[in-house]
């Protein structure tokens, strides 16, 4: 990994590390409306983003940044 680096200037938008905490609640929020719409015998929704909102966490998706530094692209 000493020599690894990005191919593509595309970088996240972030204040956080890492998108683990949400994704726990985000998970936990979804089994807990899908096990009271099955003991309700109703449909279940198939996708998580019926439940929750991908804007909501700490990483915003990502960017092209144009005025990248060599030490940027490193991994």
């Amino acid at each position: 990994m000493s020599r690894s680096k990005r191919k593509t200037p595309i970088f996240g938008i972030t204040t956080t590390t890492s998108e683990k905490q949400d994704k726990r609640v985000w998970n936990k929020r979804f089994r807990r409306v899908a096990k009271t719409l099955i003991s309700k015998a109703e449909e279940i929704p198939i996708k998580k983003q019926a439940i929750s909102d991908v804007w909501e966490g700490g990483k915003d998706g990502k960017r092209y940044w144009k005025g990248h530094l060599k030490k940027d692209m490193r991994k």
